[in-house]
């Protein structure tokens, strides 16, 4: 059997796992994004936590390594430039992976990533049109349709994470005002909201959804989707009230026959979804998949 290894890159923390070719989590080891961390740091602490994933997993060696980061990013190029890890703008994240481990190396932004896992092993197996998203520390997705992940001109097609929802509304990391970021992600909820995501009020867990089921009506629509699968530690930890509040909003503004009956449901893969999100990307690739 085959084993991938697998980078998840996040701002709140760096995931590292093995992952067998059937998406079975064989090791999985986490650290803390440094907040302020210089490239240096941050490659060291990318570099730790895949050692160390290796060294526990029992594997002698894997078939390649994938690698689910934060965007934007240049896929072309393999560099990436995180919105809330400033301290890698521009990094060159495939070859020194590629470096470091001898072994071929693919990238993609987290959200499709976590796309691809749950459309081969997860929520829509088996389905060849439907959304993904991350609601974590900040908001992505990936977007399957005819059975391919769109990727578009850098690579960065599926960032529903700024998708404007509020015309007036909150300034985000990107510089816009009013994207999904800046009103539902864990930094917001921080910034604006003034607590942990934690300890979020019911309120507040509504609210969010509520943003959610805005952002993900308009792509419905315009894409012709009718399953929008959502994970992440904001949306998971916010549970029922978040995705109850989330669909009566994508049920309220998504009208036209082939949107309306548009459903929104938690990941099939749970809290492991974006290592072995990060995994698919290279199994995806090595086997020509999506």
């Amino acid at each position: 059997m085959e084993h991938f290894l697998a980078l998840d890159i996040g701002g709140t923390k760096f995931g590292g796992g093995v992952v067998s070719e059937r998406g079975d989590v064989i090791s999985y080891v986490a650290a803390p994004t440094p907040k302020g961390g210089s490239g240096s740091d941050l490659w060291e602490l990318a570099k730790r936590v895949l050692h160390e994933a290796m060294d526990s997993s029992d594997v002698a060696s894997v078939s390649a390594v994938g690698i689910g980061s934060g965007g934007p990013m240049d896929l072309e190029k393999g560099l990436v430039s995180p919105l809330n890890i400033p301290g890698w703008r521009d990094f060159p994240l495939r070859s020194s992976v590629e470096e470091e481990f001898g072994v071929s190396v693919y990238l993609d932004n987290d959200g499709k990533a976590l796309t691809l896992g749950e459309g081969l092993f997860g929520r829509a197996k088996g389905r060849r049109d439907f959304v993904a998203m991350v609601v974590s520390t900040g908001i992505g997705g990936g977007i399957i349709l005819d059975g391919r992940l769109l990727n578009g001109r850098l690579g960065n097609a599926g960032h529903i994470g700024h998708v404007n929802v509020e015309e007036n509304g909150n300034l985000c990391g990107c510089g816009a005002i009013g994207c999904l970021e800046a009103h539902a992600s864990g930094t917001a909820i921080v910034k604006y909201y003034g607590m942990d995501p934690r300890q979020a009020t019911e309120q507040v867990k509504i609210r969010c959804g509520e943003y959610v089921g805005r952002g993900v009506a308009s792509v419905a629509s315009l894409l012709d989707l009718d399953l929008i699968v959502v994970g992440g530690s904001v949306a998971l930890g916010f549970g029922d009230v978040f995705f109850n509040a989330a669909q009566k909003e994508l049920s309220a503004r998504a009208r036209l026959s082939f949107s309306s009956q548009a459903k929104i449901v938690p990941v099939g893969l749970g809290e492991h979804g974006p290592i072995i999100g990060a995994a698919t990307v290279a199994i995806s690739r090595e086997r020509g998949l999506f």
